[in-house]
């Protein structure tokens, strides 16, 4: 059986470590370099680091980031943020990355995520989606650009031309609930794993760890994503896998 994983996320922008509430309203709250090595002392499953500024200029935070990162840290890294072009990427993982997260380039060019999966394996390729959902329609909207664009594709429609293009790993937030500690969306997380098998994570939403074992016994989903949840409280990532090791699930033991 597949272990689940507790991943904890840094969003990170002009160089700081920062959290918002449903994409907006970010505020500072610390060093990321900092928090990266807390979370290497607690055994976290992985780490994922995300620029949401997504320029140039902050690329290069990104990999100063992670050339501090690969000295001291030794869980599996997943970067992203404003990749654009191969070369990046490349650069990335050949710099210490386990994984790219990509979005916005997954709608502008497919064939690039392609090129990718082919050279690094599917396995170093994670797509990452922003929803909102739509309250009239019932239906969920995708967002690039950090939430800002509003993409005209459906999510059954994203989810298969990605996996067409050998992505080895879904990440799905919840822009409604991302930053509000109500709980993860489950309905969303039906909605993807009803049209693929591929690994999922899912973020936005956790808030103590009732919620990561509501999420984790009723639906199949991989991993769960948190941010707020280890930003504002004494939760931890070792903490979290110890409570729901004690349900019985398949985490790993440290």
């Amino acid at each position: 059986m597949l272990k689940k994983r507790v991943v904890p996320i840094l969003l990170l922008k002009n160089g700081r470590l920062v959290k918002g509430v449903k994409f907006n309203h970010y505020r500072d709250v610390g060093d990321p370099i900092q928090s990266a090595a807390v979370y290497n002392s607690q055994t976290a499953d992985e780490l994922i680091i995300l620029d949401i500024n997504a320029t140039q200029e902050s690329y290069f935070d990104l990999l100063k980031i992670l050339a501090e990162l690969t000295k001291s840290c030794f869980m599996p890294l997943a970067l992203g943020g404003g990749i654009r072009t191969f070369d990046q990427a490349a650069q990335l993982i050949h710099s210490g990355a386990d994984k790219i997260v990509l979005n916005t380039i997954c709608y502008q060019k497919p064939e690039l995520v392609s090129e990718l999966a082919k050279r690094f394996g599917s396995q170093a390729i994670v797509c990452n989606i922003d929803v909102r959902k739509h309250i009239a329609s019932n239906n969920y909207i995708l967002y690039s650009h950090s939430g800002k664009t509003h993409e005209k594709v459906s999510l059954a429609a994203h989810l298969k031309k990605m996996l067409d293009a050998g992505v080895g790993e879904f990440m799905v937030q919840s822009i409604d609930r991302d930053g509000t500690m109500l709980g993860f969306d489950q309905f969303l997380v039906d909605e993807v794993m009803s049209q693929v098998k591929t690994p999922l994570l899912i973020a936005g939403g956790s808030g103590n760890y009732q919620h990561l074992h509501q999420i984790f016994t009723q639906t199949n989903v991989s991993g769960v994503v948190c941010g707020s949840l280890f930003n504002f409280s004494d939760s931890s990532p070792i903490r979290a896998r110890a409570y729901l090791l004690n349900y019985g699930l398949p985490f790993k033991l440290v």
